[in-house]
This record gives C-alpha cells, sequence and structure tokens, in this order.
C-alpha cells in the first residue's frame, strides 16, 4: 500500500530506561575481569552500539579474548538482574500510551532497531507485554553496529515502506546517523543517554506526547 508509513524506535534510552541496569551488569563484567569500571559518562556514551563494538571501544587496550568474556560477563549479568528483579528497565513516561496509538493507525506499522540482542529484545518484550506488537524486529545478531543503516534498510524492505515515509526514533548520535546513511527522517528524544544537543536531529521532542505530531510533520499522515 503506497500510504503505509513506518516508525523505528531504538529501545534503550528511548522506549526503556535501562540505564540501572546496563551499568550494574558492566560494574559486574569488569570486575569479574578485574579491570577497572569505566565512568557512568562513558558507559552512557556507547549504548545503542553493539557489544563487540561498545566493549572495543571501552577497552582499546583489551585483547579479542578479554573483550569477549566482557561481553559474556555482560549479558549473562544483565540477564540474571532482569530475572530477579521486574521493576528495573521502565518504560519512559507515556511511552505505552503513544505506541498503543501508533499502533491503532491502520496506515502505521510499527518497528525496532536496537544494539540488544535476540535474548535480550524476547525478554524486555514479555516483561512489557510488547509481544507481535512491532511489525519488525532488528537486533544486533544479525546486523552490523549502528549506525550502518542495515536494520533500517532490512526493516523497509521487509514490510515495503518507501524511504520518504519512514522515520527513526532515538536518543543517541548512533540512531540519528543511521537513520541519514538510511536516507529517512529522524527523531531525536530529550530524555535519553546522549546530550540532547548532540542529536542534531529533524526534530527534537522532550516528552513522548509529541511524537505522533512530530512523525506526521516528518512523513506525513
Amino acid at each position: 500500500m503506497p500510504d503505509l508509513r513506518l516508525v523505528i524506535f531504538d529501545v534503550d534510552g528511548t522506549l526503556v530506561d535501562s540505564q540501572a541496569e546496563i551499568l550494574a551488569a558492566m560494574t559486574h563484567a569488569f570486575d569479574a575481569e578485574k579491570r577497572a569500571m569505566p565512568s557512568r559518562e562513558a558507559v552512557l556514551a556507547i549504548v545503542g552500539l553493539s557489544l563487540d563494538v561498545a566493549f572495543a571501544r571501552l577497552c582499546p587496550d583489551a585483547d579479542t579474548g578479554t573483550q569477549a568474556r566482557l561481553v559474556a560477563g555482560y549479558k549473562d549479568a544483565f540477564s540474571t538482574q532482569r530475572a530477579q528483579n521486574a521493576d528495573h528497565g521502565p518504560l519512559y513516561p507515556g511511552a505505552r500510551a503513544v505506541l498503543d496509538m501508533l499502533a491503532g493507525q491502520d496506515n502505521t506499522l510499527l518497528a525496532v532497531a536496537t544494539g540488544k540482542s535476540r535474548r535480550g529484545l524476547d525478554k524486555l518484550l514479555e516483561r512489557h507485554a510488547l509481544q507481535g506488537f512491532f511489525h519488525s524486529e532488528q537486533v544486533a545478531d544479525h546486523h552490523p553496529s549502528k549506525p550502518n543503516p542495515s536494520m533500517i534498510l532490512t526493516a523497509m524492505g521487509e514490510l515495503g515502506v518507501d524511504r520518504a515515509r519512514a522515520v527513526m526514533v532515538g536518543d543517541t548520535t548512533f540512531d540519528m546517523d543511521m537513520a541519514r546513511a538510511a536516507g529517512i527522517a529522524n527523531i531525536g528524544v530529550s530524555w535519553g543517554y546522549h546530550a540532547a544537543d548532540q542529536l542534531q536531529p529533524d526534530i527534537l521532542i522532550t516528552e513522548f506526547g509529541a511524537l505522533p505530531g512530530a512523525v506526521d510533520r516528518l512523513v506525513g499522515q
């Protein structure tokens, strides 16, 4: 259908506030390797990247074996935390209402493009009762890390939506750069893990309730 439009969401820092989980899992991974934990700012700066790329940036002096153990330790710690504490990783205020609104529009398709693994995304969707909510789910297991446009291009290809009718919603420069590389519009959110003044999006929103109007402005109704 020519009038279909696609809204692609980043996850951590955009839909879900995973900051506490991310920092705790990072601490566990670095402690296990007896390495100094990077600063909070350094950790949040790499949120959104695939884990292998993220740890390569955080630990450029570490060999590949050490980086692989850090990735594995992080994944295990993150998974354990989610199993033990259902209060971690809440949706941002207003997120669910806006997702329900957009999902109720006949010509609007929803997707996610995330640096999370398939396992991590599945657990998050289950926790927030969002299974089957997104028409395309692109994860780090099957793509190069952001800002490579592979995830966006795959989602558009799967759903048959033109670039002019697709928009990326994210909180990091990686999301904005990925959208630009794919040739689609982008919406930055102010509540995430990169400073809002770094994003340079087509539109910056400061509350979830402003998202539907921003989508309409960029890709039409």
